[in-house]
């Protein structure tokens, strides 16, 4: 079993993401929840009643902060008055930690509102390591960075994205924020073993796990967080939580937003996984079964278009 230890962070248990859609009944009702996480981005600057909301979940739940703005990897300066409004909030809230994705999202002063893709290689590391550095001293509590999914490469990579987190996390001495169906869509998308990719994480160093729905667009996965958590996707979990021990584990759920008792029994399936993959032994032809999964007749093993492709920093 790994290490209970999570950077002095607890397990949380099981929760699922804060979405206004589910505020009033919230508010109406305060229903028997592990925890939730909340979009910084959705907080930082809101006031009125969604403030009230938010105010008064925080004083009966446990809540984490995750954002989608921080782009930890583009070369523009670190963003001063976006980091002074995260530290505000945190302040207000008082969340467990605070976490972001591994990618960059804007560059020369201007945001893609996306997600996107670093060069894994020894200059990007020092870079990224560098900043998170910063982020923690200016925020005065753990950053936790998340594997997001990808649909291109870089010729300039010079390791996998398990060896570059992995390295990142130690050298940073931040947390991570495991996402298991980010990596099942990238490893279809790229054709690499998402088992490996499991047993390559610190286990140590993984704080919380995400779990959620994606789309098959015909050649390729999309991370799209608008439905029930896939067969494979429960399955790596299971591998995960067998490997990394129970963990802080949340539902994804961005699109198509259900009542929140969908949302509640979708996460609460994880449940049985924790059981089943912290008291018994993995069966035998598991992970090849696994495996083979990535080579069957409706798998994909690279985005349309640019099948293949790698591209120059």
């Amino acid at each position: 079993m790994a290490p209970a230890a999570r950077l002095g962070l607890p397990n949380l248990g099981l929760g699922v993401g804060l979405r206004s859609v589910h505020l009033p009944r919230l508010l109406r009702e305060w229903p028997a929840l592990d925890w939730f996480e909340l979009v910084s981005e959705n907080y930082l600057e809101c006031q009125g009643w969604r403030r009230h909301a938010l105010q008064q979940v925080a004083e009966r739940y446990p809540l984490v902060m995750h954002g989608v703005s921080l782009s930890i990897g583009s070369s523009d300066p670190l963003d001063s008055s976006y980091l002074a409004g995260l530290k505000r909030l945190a302040a207000d809230i008082n969340p467990h930690w605070v976490s972001d994705h591994l990618c960059w999202t804007g560059v020369a002063g201007r945001t893609t509102h996306d997600l996107l893709p670093l060069p894994l290689n020894e200059s990007t590391l020092t870079h990224v390591v560098a900043r998170i550095r910063v982020v923690q001293e200016v925020l005065e509590r753990p950053l936790i960075i998340e594997n997001p999914s990808s649909y291109v490469r870089f010729r300039a990579d010079t390791m996998p994205e398990w060896e570059f987190l992995a390295r990142m996390a130690q050298d940073a001495e931040c947390g991570l924020l495991l996402d298991v169906n980010n990596v099942y869509v990238s490893s279809v998308n790229h054709g690499f073993d998402p088992w490996r990719y499991i047993d390559a994480i610190p286990a140590e160093r993984v704080v919380q796990i995400h779990l959620a729905g994606h789309r098959h667009c015909g050649n390729y996965l999309l991370d799209t967080h608008d439905g029930p958590v896939s067969d494979p996707v429960w399955r790596l979990y299971g591998h995960a939580v067998r490997r990394i021990g129970p963990v802080s584990t949340l539902l994804e759920w961005d699109d198509h937003i259900p009542e929140l008792d969908v949302v509640h029994t979708e996460v609460l399936k994880a449940r049985a996984w924790l059981t089943r993959s912290t008291t018994e032994p993995m069966p035998d032809g598991a992970a090849s079964a696994a495996q083979a999964e990535l080579s069957a007749p409706d798998a994909v093993s690279a985005y349309p278009l640019l099948a293949g492709a790698q591209f120059e920093t």
